[in-house]
């Protein structure tokens, strides 16, 4: 096989950004789009010139040219749809998180290993190009053994309503939708070790804000100010098995003068700082030393990492490589983020 066949199920806001890297990559042909929308459907299958259009994600994968898919559904259906993908014989890129609860992704990992299909994981921000010089500087010990990170990403006003902010849809708020991110992030940069305890707190104080006025944040298509089921803000401590620990806070509306994004890993020789530039700390002859590598995107490139992520997932497919985005770390990532909520709720630290 020299070219994937693609499927795209979901056709909101994140599918522009598979389809545009599925489009730039010539191992790939996007031959169908569905979603429940028929008329959003039919608008990206003609952008993108897929012959096939479907409202029901079944009618998708009974299609025998697809090869492979991208999951870009709400959360309670991820775990539904790369089980029923899995079955039908289709490769899958499951857009994070991969499902809700832990019996669901379980159920998911078990359905990778049964039908023998691959499972990508959504983590774009591992496919970064300052993750991956990054990685190479970690893998190679310039930074020694890594023991603490910490992660915060915080918006001042920035809940966009609609199914974000349905907790029977999403599974939660910025935890679920961005603390994942950083969260898998530095954990993987730690080299993936055990969790050993999860202690958390979430916050229900602001709601959506909708009444603040002349401040322009993302909502969703079907952003409704009346709805929201999901916290304001999170914060955890993650402690591992090997003694490494992370600190990780996020929100959608903080009483906070802007946004901010910081996230930082520290090890025995050497530290780095990832958001908002990639800057490496050492030492060198008893000196400390700040080391600034020269790359083309020293920050995270949004679609540039969707780019790299979906060329990932096209040779992993093709048997070119194995996914740095198994089945297996998306359910130890639900399995971290399930045990935040648990002790947000219980105000008891959980123990694995």
């Amino acid at each position: 096989m020299s070219q994937l066949k693609i499927g795209l199920i979901g056709n909101g806001s994140i599918s522009e950004s598979h389809l545009l890297a599925y489009q730039s990559n010539p191992k790939a042909q996007i031959i169908a789009i569905c979603d429940l929308n028929e008329s959003r459907a039919q608008a990206g299958a003609k952008k993108f010139n897929a012959p096939h259009v479907y409202t029901d994600y079944r009618d998708l994968l009974a299609n025998p040219e697809i090869d492979a898919i991208s999951i870009c559904t709400w959360n309670n259906s991820h775990a539904e749809i790369s089980i029923a993908a899995l079955e039908a014989g289709k490769h899958v890129l499951c857009e994070k998180p991969l499902c809700k609860t832990v019996d669901e992704a379980l159920q998911v990992e078990a359905a990778v290993r049964r039908t023998g299909k691959l499972l990508q994981v959504g983590y774009v921000r591992r496919h970064a190009s300052n993750i991956s010089v990054l990685k190479k500087f970690i893998d190679n010990g310039d930074l020694g053994e890594i023991y603490f990170a910490k992660a915060s990403l915080t918006r001042r006003l920035g809940n966009p309503g609609g199914w974000f902010a349905d907790k029977e849809r999403s599974g939660g708020g910025p935890l679920i939708d961005i603390g994942v991110h950083v969260i898998d992030l530095c954990w993987y940069l730690m080299g993936k070790p055990k969790v050993k305890s999860v202690s958390g707190n979430t916050y229900n104080k602001l709601g959506n804000r909708s009444n603040v006025e002349n401040y322009d944040f993302y909502k969703a298509s079907d952003f409704d100010a009346s709805l929201n089921t999901v916290e304001d803000m999170a914060n955890a401590m993650i402690r591992f098995e090997n003694g490494a620990s992370l600190m990780v806070d996020v929100s959608f509306t903080l009483h906070a003068k802007q946004d901010s994004a910081s996230i930082n890993v520290y090890g025995d020789k050497g530290g780095a700082e990832i958001e908002p530039t990639l800057s490496i700390a050492t030492e060198k002859h008893n000196t400390i030393i700040n080391i600034e590598p020269q790359i083309t995107t020293p920050g995270f490139d949004f679609q540039g990492a969707f780019q790299n992520e979906i060329n990932h997932y096209i040779d992993s497919c093709l048997g070119i490589i194995e996914t740095n985005s198994p089945v297996e770390d998306g359910v130890e990532i639900i399995k971290i983020l399930n045990a935040i909520y648990e002790s947000a709720a219980t105000g008891r630290e959980i123990h694995f």
